[in-house]
């Protein structure tokens, strides 16, 4: 459900009310954590970061998780802390920066007990309501690069073995009076509101949920006991700040994995707990028990709208507001909340994406809002508490990126290719004042980002963006011109952006060269219709679907694939990268056989973790077949030949798609710099990073030109 073009999202842009607070809309940013703060303390990065959302046009900002007790119980030193009066002058100018951009600030604040990494680093036990036992699947880690596990395991507790201390009575008295003193620092610098974290795995979280609470005493067993700890903490903030703050909680709707892992009819009994304690607003998450398993089922699902029916039961059940968060695009909220289903959507990578998302969406501009492509690279830094990037938006975690410089006279600027990194090259510019000519050879743009959102369907909308962007900024897009030096140098530029994309070859083996082997340029022009050998059928399928104006449309091409691929049915993908393994598992929802050969230990690279282990595990869950340390051999006109050690193996092939072999190159821009032209190169045709480096590249290039 993508943002609608003509929508007035009435509901969604209506003022509304949580407690004391008054809201100018009904869009909440919720938290998410940036790792811009220095020893707890809030710094000028975090308060750029907000404030452009909040300028943006989003009603409430959340700041992200802070510790109660800081440095006890944070995961980071570089969360914010709410245990000493020396953080409130940072979250004052939090607070102030917030209102004057016309927004409302909640601070979250926890105590992240068995996930409390400074607690291991700084030799503390670990605050839980009982001593974990069993162990955590970490089948999906052989995946990660050593690299990456000794960034994850170094990051914060510095690979020291976390220890546990099982909560005394006194640990939990000392734990309310925390979130209390630490709600009195919120409301004396200014803030609107707390959010209690009720979920994730930590303290509180971790005392509701029988996965984690298997105490005898008054704090376990029951739901209500198991509740206990969060409607003492509720009460107590209450008693502290009165209606000087609105109170919101936090609270897993559904807890995903293992045995006692909190259920939906749990977390709304819960809900209906912490409303009697005195809470505002219940705002319902997810969260998936083992993230190395199951991270994109929770807290950052994968599936659009993936609790919403988890707060449409906490608000049929509860009388105070509900917010309902889980990749909540514009339309679904403007749904959500026109149907009862919640008072308030929470939308955090879309934020993340574009912090004008409400604002656009207000002024009638829904189809220049840039979308999410739910990629997970914001997330990954957060494994290696690094500060989280975004694929699609290069100004991420340094506004001061932005606005772009002045140009000092306008230029013309040609673009080469219709790629992503094309497109941005020549929106950036445009954006900024130049006039912008943009030549691809092919009929449509988007390069082999259009191939890719077959497989990938979340791409399908940046591209969208892209071109509808390119077209109200006036770009001259010129289709079916494949230029060379000479007809480059013709349109006069004053400066040029080679955007051509990657070179992709064919292995150095014997029978590379057979008709059913094929480069993802290849399987792309059968099915587009674009041309190429191939069986006969398939050709003639892409030729008929290209006159009908079906390979236009990959919702379509989707559908029809499903039925009908003639493309036999053993499928051999040489590359378990990032391409290879979406188009396995592209392949094998369509009933084919696929073997996936990767060269190197790792599959899904460079894939963000983790929606690099979910990758993996759906390929396998649809029957893919993956090697890995596989070195290609041979292929011939029915099998494909390969070598895992010293052991030779064979594998049945109707088709061999080749997504590994792809290289840098530019020589069109070679040729022009031969010419005296101002060249710039950009996207895999400089450097192979798929869609995140077509789009940073462009972005940098063009950012000063």
């Amino acid at each position: 459900m993508h943002t609608s073009r003509t929508a007035t999202y009435e509901h969604l842009l209506a003022p509304g009310t949580i407690g004391p607070m008054r809201l100018a809309n009904r869009v909440v940013m919720p938290a998410m954590d940036m790792n811009l703060c220095h020893d707890g303390v809030i710094d000028d990065g975090d308060i750029a970061h907000y404030a452009s959302r909040a300028a943006g046009g989003t009603g409430l900002i959340i700041t992200s998780a802070a510790a109660v007790a800081y440095p006890v119980g944070a995961t980071s030193r570089k969360e914010p802390g709410l245990s000493d009066d020396r953080f409130i002058p940072g979250l004052t100018a939090l607070a102030d920066a917030v209102h004057a951009a016309g927004a409302k600030l909640c601070v979250q604040a926890t105590h992240h007990g068995k996930i409390a990494k400074v607690d291991t680093a700084d030799g503390r036990p670990l605050f839980v309501p009982s001593i974990p036992v069993g162990e955590r699947d970490l089948t999906a880690l052989r995946d990660n690069t050593p690299t990456e596990l000794g960034a994850m395991a170094t990051a914060v507790s510095e690979g020291r073995t976390p220890t546990y201390r099982e909560a005394t009575e006194e640990d939990i008295a000392w734990l309310v009076g925390q979130f209390a003193a630490a709600a009195r620092r919120v409301r004396q610098a200014g803030a609107d509101a707390i959010e209690i974290h009720c979920a994730h795995g930590y303290v509180l979280g971790s005392f509701l949920s029988r996965a984690d609470n298997r105490r005898t005493d008054a704090w376990g067993g029951s739901l209500e006991n198991r509740a206990r700890l969060a409607c003492d903490v509720i009460r107590a903030v209450r008693e502290e700040v009165g209606d000087g703050l609105a109170i919101l909680v936090r609270v897993a709707g559904k807890e995903y994995g293992d045995d006692g892992a909190l259920t939906t009819e749990e977390a709304v009994a819960a809900s209906r707990l912490f409303e009697a304690a005195g809470a505002d607003a219940i705002h319902v998450t997810g969260w998936a028990r083992n993230p190395f398993r199951d991270f994109t089922d929770g807290p950052l699902p994968n599936q659009v709208g993936a609790y919403a029916e988890l707060a449409r039961a906490v608000k049929d059940a509860v009388s105070i507001p509900v917010i309902a968060v889980g990749r909540v695009l514009p339309a679904l909220g403007e749904e959500l909340i026109a149907s009862g289903g919640a008072d308030f959507v929470a939308m955090g990578r879309q934020l993340l994406a574009d912090p004008e998302l409400v604002g656009k969406i207000r002024d009638g501009r829904a189809a220049s809002v840039r979308p999410c492509i739910n990629c997970y690279v914001c997330v990954e830094q957060n494994f290696w508490d690094g500060v989280p990037v975004c694929a699609v938006n290069p100004a991420l975690g340094d506004e001061t990126l932005l606005p772009f410089p002045t140009i000092a006279s306008r230029r013309h600027v040609v673009v080469v290719g219709g790629g992503p990194g094309g497109l941005e090259a020549a929106r950036v510019a445009a954006e900024r004042g130049h006039r912008v000519t943009l030549v691809e050879k092919g009929d449509r743009l988007g390069g082999s980002a259009w191939f890719s959102q077959l497989t990938t369907p979340a791409n399908g909308p940046l591209l969208e963006w892209l071109q509808h962007e390119v077209e109200r900024l006036g770009v001259d897009v010129r289709l079916g011109e494949q230029v060379d030096a000479d007809a480059v140098a013709a349109l006069s530029p004053d400066a040029v952006v080679v955007a051509t994309g990657a070179r992709r070859g064919l292995p150095p083996v014997p029978g590379a060269d057979l008709p059913h082997v094929h480069t993802g340029d290849t399987l792309r022009g059968l099915i587009t219709g674009e041309g190429g050998s191939g069986s006969r059928t398939l050709r003639l399928l892409g030729a008929a679907g290209r006159m009908s104006g079906l390979t236009r449309d990959p919702e379509r091409i989707r559908d029809l694939t499903r039925k009908v691929l003639p493309i036999g049915k053993d499928v051999v993908v040489v590359g378990g990268s990032l391409v290879g393994l979406e188009l396995a598992e592209f392949l094998a929802e369509r009933r084919k056989s696929v073997t996936v050969l990767e060269q190197g230990a790792q599959a899904g690279l460079p894939m963000a973790v983790p929606r690099r282990w979910t990758a993996v595990r759906q390929a396998t869950e649809h029957g893919v077949t993956i090697h890995r340390d596989a070195e290609l051999v041979e292929i011939t006109a029915s099998e494909v030949h390969y070598l895992v050690g010293d052991e030779l193996a064979r594998v049945p092939a109707d088709l061999v798609v080749v997504a590994s072999y792809v290289e840098p190159g530019a020589p069109l821009a070679d040729s022009l710099r031969a010419r005296g032209l101002d060249v710039h190169v950009v996207g895999d045709a400089a450097e192979v990073g798929y869609l995140q480096g077509a789009i940073h590249s462009a972005w940098r290039a063009c950012r000063t030109l």
